[in-house]
């Protein structure tokens, strides 16, 4: 279980990123987090990691407080970030120093295998696309079998025809050992294709706003109507996150007090 209570983030300057934010995802469930420009998604993502320090509240994995990066949570970043002296093989296999060989070899072939870059193991990072480069990057972060898995637009850069077959692997990947997932995201389509929740945000200060249930079963169908409903309902709560009602004036009240 990740369970984030009352975490806040203000910076030395005092801009306040983040208030108040408390957010439970049980174990196997997958959480799009989706919100305008400057509501805190990625710096949500970083307490979340270890990778910064929160100024009040806590974040546990099964219980365990995380203030600093954890051996049961991996992140995928918006760029692939591999180690270009090592071949795509040794990248997958970055994170499982300590396990035998054999037990090495058979999940590093496997995630590759699941990623679709199974003859693509003795090659070096830069000889690969953009895409493929992901691919190990996701393969990497699958294989050490963390408890929670943090994924911050990881596929941004991509075009829609390789980032919707990087949908399919990654929940490929997902079904075989089902860590929770966090995934911050822009793309409304893509938090409805994986998510099971979608969590909306407020910016200024970032806050959660809105909850939308994807009750749709896998895979999902990008032109069924229900999965066209789910849409329209994420897009109409994140329309609300960036345009809150304006309250009306109400003239009774004004002349109760006084206001000339």
């Amino acid at each position: 279980m990740l369970t984030v209570d009352a975490l806040s983030k203000t910076y030395a300057d005092g801009t306040q990123a983040l208030s108040g934010i408390g957010l439970s995802v049980a174990p196997g469930e997958i959480v799009a987090l989706i919100g305008g420009s400057g509501c805190g998604k990625t710096t949500l993502l970083r307490l979340i990691a270890g990778l910064d320090r929160a100024s009040d509240g806590t974040v546990t994995v099964d219980g365990e407080t995380v203030r600093e990066p954890h051996p049961r949570i991996g992140v995928v970043f918006q760029e692939p970030r591999l180690l270009p002296w090592l071949s795509v093989a040794d990248n997958v296999g970055f994170g499982l120093a300590g396990l035998a060989r054999s037990e090495y070899r058979a999940r590093v072939g496997r995630a590759l295998e699941r990623v679709g870059l199974a003859e693509h193991g003795g090659r070096w990072p830069r000889e690969l696309s953009g895409g493929q480069q992901q691919r190990v990057a996701i393969a990497r972060a699958f294989v050490p079998q963390p408890r929670v898995l943090l994924l911050d637009e990881p596929f941004s850069a991509l075009d829609a025809f390789t980032r919707r077959g990087l949908h399919a692997q990654l929940l490929d990947l997902w079904a075989e050992s089902k860590p929770t997932i966090l995934i911050v995201t822009h793309d409304v389509g893509e938090a409805v294709t994986l998510a099971d929740r979608v969590v909306v945000m407020r910016p200024r200060p970032g806050r959660l706003d809105e909850t939308v249930a994807i009750r749709l079963p896998r895979p999902r169908d990008p032109v069924s109507a229900r999965y066209e409903e789910a849409v329209r309902r994420v897009m109409a709560a994140l329309d609300r996150s960036l345009h809150p009602p304006v309250a009306r004036r109400d003239p009774a009240a004004e002349v109760r007090a006084g206001w000339w």
